[in-house]
């Protein structure tokens, strides 16, 4: 008996005054991935050329500059289109009907007439590939109920983005006073719409189709798709305002790229600053496997707890940009307390992972909870005890 009432008052002493399992060490947050700039000049007046799994500048000329952008635009209209088929509100079998303000779309168009009825697919079509601002702005009313309302959705999602330098004032790119973005936004928009969907590539990889039966013949305005291996889009663009823009993307072995090219003089210029810029980053970069630190635990100590350990996740990147040939380099370090205190939260941060390319710091990564643990209560000790004792 003295036995248990010793052991009793000792699980009585365990329990404390809580302490969060934030108090953990935390990792500072860091740009990650960045590299030297290279010293060469692209025909344009700003251009970013992006990785497009980490976001990764390699290239940048007067990547803040607010700058028309003429039909590269589009790339929200149709992010956001992609984001109401997602959210199940249309499919891409609904018949867009078309308005007379649409129909009233200067520049690019299919010549819709009002009344007409395509669909949302063929709809997306006229504008990957012929551009078309009357497509662009039916479509934009299709979703958003009038254009003026979509163009306020778009620049709630550029702002939601993080898109600091650009303002829409139409859907279609059209030159129109306050309507601005710059290189780096452009670039930040293209890696959204790539990332959360993909399958827009189905449509910006099409060189030639047809609409209305084969009456209306589609020729894709980005002429890299013929001359460029991988590429996989993304849209072009052309005002006065605006000269000739390109947001460019391709994939080659793994690593998928976006180039930017605002405001230059010809077509000509416009495709070889992207390929210039295109062709750098393939030649001089590649995605390695990112390594888990050394003897890493899965699971670490918890004073305190309902449990005495806490599963460990590490959230590192599927894949690591580094420089062509630097994987060998790659290792990491971890930073992490040697037990907790519970409560533990579940995805409290506990620990950091440093990854380097040889003394280069690539990024930061969190080490979390993968669980909660309890703190232990004068119920959930004394539980324990007498679960101890029927063992005896």
């Amino acid at each position: 008996m003295k036995q248990c009432i010793a052991a009793l008052l000792a699980l009585l002493l365990l329990v404390g005054m809580p302490v969060s399992a934030a108090e953990a060490q935390t990792a500072q947050d860091v740009q990650p991935f960045t590299f030297a700039q290279p010293d060469f000049d692209v025909p344009c007046r700003a251009a970013v050329l992006m990785d497009q799994a980490t976001g990764a500048i390699l290239y940048e000329k007067l990547p803040d500059e607010r700058l028309p952008i003429a039909s590269i635009t589009k790339v929200m209209t149709l992010l956001l289109t992609f984001e109401a088929l997602e959210a199940g509100r249309i499919s891409l079998d609904d018949i867009v009907p078309v308005s007379e303000h649409a129909y009233d779309m200067g520049g690019s168009q299919i010549w819709l007439e009002p009344g007409e009825q395509l669909t949302l697919r063929e709809m997306l079509k006229a504008i990957c590939v012929a551009s078309a601002n009357d497509a662009a702005v039916a479509v934009a009313e299709y979703v958003g109920g009038s254009e003026a309302a979509f163009v306020e959705m778009m620049n709630a999602k550029a702002q939601e983005l993080g898109l600091t330098g650009t303002h829409f004032a139409n859907a279609s790119g059209l030159d129109a006073s306050g309507h601005l973005s710059c290189a780096r936004d452009v670039a930040m928009l293209s890696r959204e719409t790539l990332t959360k969907h993909p399958q827009i590539t189905e449509y910006t990889t099409i060189w030639t189709d047809s609409l209305r039966g084969g009456e209306t013949q589609l020729v894709n305005t980005n002429k890299l798709l013929r001359r460029y291996e991988g590429i996989t889009g993304l849209k072009t663009g052309t005002t006065s305002g605006a000269g000739i823009c390109i947001t460019a993307s391709a994939t080659r072995n793994g690593l998928s790229l976006i180039a930017v090219v605002l405001g230059a003089g010809s077509s000509a210029d416009r495709f070889d600053a992207a390929t210039t810029l295109l062709d750098y980053g393939f030649a001089n970069f590649e995605n390695a496997a990112a390594p888990l630190p050394e003897n890493a635990p899965l699971t670490l100590p918890v004073t305190l707890g309902d449990d005495a350990r806490v599963t460990l996740a590490y959230r590192l990147p599927g894949a690591l940009l580094v420089p062509k040939g630097g994987a060998a380099s790659l290792h990491a370090e971890l930073t992490l307390p040697g037990q907790l205190e519970a409560p533990v939260e579940q995805g409290a941060q506990v620990g950091v992972v440093q990854l380097y390319a040889g003394e280069q710091l690539l990024g930061e990564y969190p080490v979390v909870t993968a669980g909660p643990v309890a703190r232990r209560t004068l119920s959930t000790a004394f539980s324990a005890l007498l679960r101890e004792l029927c063992r005896l």
